[in-house]
């Protein structure tokens, strides 16, 4: 008889609790499923022209959640991320998201344009230059991707491609 109260009353503590274990669905129950992320470094400043000759800086972004992708066109990874990296600018740029691409490109634009257009990138694209790649550590390996928090602060480094889902809960995390 003790034994069966006892599994009765462990089955209706569980029942109990079980409804404020449950994560809420949605952009918060995202947020609650990513990762904290120190603080790696202070995001460097900098200028860069894009594929049209405009030149864009870092302080452009100031109050946004960036994430600065090192690619290049002829890097089969890079290729395989820009999908996901369109769809995480529509989904957030409301948010206060901007994803930036970054071509290491010895075509320069006349290379990135056209691949751009082609793939509907909705998304800034600048041309790298060698003081910028320095600034950020050194690129060795493409894609090469820094997440920056509405700060300015480096929140995340990711060296090599990286699933988009990964990313977005990444990105969710400090949107919120």
């Amino acid at each position: 008889m003790k034994r069966r109260r006892l599994i009765l009353s462990v089955l209706l503590a569980g029942l109990m609790a079980a409804p404020a274990c449950r994560r809420p669905a949605g952009p918060e129950g995202a947020a609650a499923d990513a990762p904290a992320l120190p603080v790696i470094a202070k995001a460097p400043l900098w200028r860069l022209k894009d594929i049209d000759g405009r030149e864009v800086s870092s302080t452009d972004f100031k109050g946004k959640v960036v994430v600065v992708d090192f690619w290049a066109t002829w890097c089969p990874p890079c290729r395989e991320e820009i999908p996901g990296y369109v769809a995480l600018q529509k989904k957030y740029a409301d948010q206060g998201l901007v994803v930036i691409g970054i071509a290491m490109d010895e075509g320069g634009a006349a290379a990135v344009k056209p691949f751009a257009a082609s793939r509907e990138i909705n998304y800034p694209m600048l041309l790298a230059d060698d003081p910028v790649v320095a600034a950020f550590g050194g690129i060795e390996v493409l894609p090469t991707t820094f997440l920056i928090d509405r700060d300015g602060n480096i929140r995340d480094r990711k060296v090599g491609a990286v699933p988009a889902a990964e990313y977005e809960k990444l990105v969710v995390g400090l949107l919120h």
